[in-house]
């Protein structure tokens, strides 16, 4: 069995439309979907304890095809801080052209930029910013490797199993 391919990241926001308005505004994303779950789903598999929780789900697609799936919880639990030590979910990466101009953009939108642009060892260029929820997005140019990942990806995966990376997989490989 295999996957056939990676499909969402969920994400429980504060403001649902502010969220969708951010995503839309900043980066191209579309809402392709809402729903709701009934209160009874809500309090016992979303643990929200009240008398009749309510959640909204929505689900936002980005240029290139991934996906943010939405949820909104009333009442609300107040955020946490992000650990990066802590096992976990750190933050969401967007593939972007020139992530410089892209910095940019973001800073005259008024984005919380948490870095300047940086360019790693292997030549790509990220930065982390805020999103209105107070969320790291990595906005990364992958340079070169964006189209050899994306074409040969599957084949380097296959290859680096068997040989450079075989001991992460234990017996499998």
């Amino acid at each position: 069995m295999k996957a056939r391919s990676f499909s969402h990241t969920g994400v429980t926001v504060a403001d649902f439309d502010r969220f969708v308005q951010f995503y839309a505004d900043n980066f191209g994303a579309r809402l392709v979907g809402v729903g709701g779950s009934p209160s009874e789903r809500v309090r016992t598999f979303f643990g929200v304890d009240a008398e009749e929780p309510q959640c909204k789900i929505g689900w936002l697609r980005l240029p290139g095809g991934g996906m943010l799936e939405i949820f909104e919880f009333t009442p609300q639990q107040p955020a946490e801080d992000i650990v990066w030590s802590r096992v976990g979910l750190t933050h969401i990466s967007i593939d972007v052209k020139d992530s410089y101009k892209w910095h940019d953009f973001l800073v005259k939108k008024g984005v919380e930029i948490v870095e300047e642009p940086q360019q790693s060892k292997h030549g790509h260029t990220f930065f982390f910013a805020k999103d209105c929820d107070g969320n790291l997005i990595e906005i990364i140019d992958l340079k070169i490797r964006y189209p050899l990942l994306k074409y040969l990806g599957w084949f380097a995966g296959w290859l680096f199993r068997r040989g450079r990376y075989k001991e992460h997989y234990g017996s499998a490989g």
